[in-house]
C-alpha cells in the first residue's frame, strides 16, 4: 500500500510540473493565398487567428496543438468556356486543427528562434466568390455564396501540412511566417486539382 500511494503521488507531482510547464498562446496576421495547378491563380490576402497550447516534450521541444481560423483564396481570370475573360475573387473561411512540432534555438539572453512543421485537418465553414466584367447581358460585379460538399463548389474537409520559422522574445512576444501546404482538391469542380498554397506572416504572445 505504502508503495502504491508513493507511486501514485509521484504520478502527481509529475503531472503537476509537466501543468506548470505548459504554454499558451495567441497568434494572429495575414494570409496570402492562391491554388495549386492554376495557372491563372493569383495571390488574394486574408487572415488568421491561432490559439494553441505548447506542450514541452524534451529539451527546447514542444508539440503545438492548436485551433485556427483560416482565410484562404485566390484571384484570377477565366481563359476558358462562357466565364473568358471574366475576373475572379475567391474567398473562404475554415476552422483548422494544426498539430505541430517546435524546436527552439536559444539565441542568448533575448529570446529563441523556433522552427517548426506539422500536419493539420481544416474544415470549411464559408466561402464566396465575386465575378467582374462582362457577364452575358450585365457588365459589372456579381457575387455568391459557394456551396459546400465533395461534390460541389468548395469541398467540406482540407488537409495538409504547416511550416513555420520565427522569434520568440523571453517576454513572450512572437514573430512569425509560415506556410501552408493543402494536400487535398479543394475545388472539385475545376479541373485539375486545386489545392491549398497560403503564406503567412503574423505576431502573437505565448505565456
Amino acid at each position: 500500500m505504502k508503495k502504491i500511494l508513493l507511486s501514485l503521488g509521484a504520478a502527481l507531482l509529475l503531472a503537476a510540473g509537466a501543468q506548470a510547464q505548459t504554454g499558451y498562446g495567441l497568434k494572429a496576421g495575414v494570409n496570402i493565398g492562391k491554388y495549386s495547378n492554376d495557372g491563372g491563380s493569383k495571390n488574394n490576402t486574408s487572415f488568421h487567428v491561432t490559439g494553441f497550447a505548447d506542450l514541452p516534450v524534451a529539451s527546447n521541444f514542444s508539440i503545438q496543438p492548436g485551433v485556427s481560423l483560416q482565410g484562404k483564396g485566390d484571384k484570377g481570370t477565366y481563359t476558358t468556356g462562357n466565364l473568358n475573360g471574366i475576373e475572379s475573387t475567391r474567398n473562404t473561411m475554415s476552422i483548422e486543427i494544426p498539430v505541430n512540432a517546435v524546436y527552439y534555438i536559444p539565441t542568448g539572453t533575448a529570446g529563441s528562434v523556433f522552427l517548426g512543421a506539422g500536419p493539420y485537418i481544416g474544415f470549411n465553414v464559408s466561402g464566396k466568390e465575386k465575378l467582374k466584367g462582362n457577364l452575358g447581358n450585365y457588365t459589372g460585379e456579381k457575387d455568391w455564396s459557394l456551396k459546400i460538399g465533395n461534390d460541389k463548389d468548395l469541398k467540406a474537409i482540407d488537409a495538409g501540412a504547416n511550416f513555420m520559422l520565427g522569434y520568440k522574445l523571453n517576454n513572450g512576444f512572437i514573430i512569425n511566417a509560415g506556410y501552408n501546404l493543402g494536400l487535398t482538391d479543394v475545388l472539385p469542380r475545376l479541373n485539375g486539382t486545386q489545392a491549398n498554397r497560403v503564406w503567412s506572416f503574423g505576431i502573437g504572445f505565448q505565456i
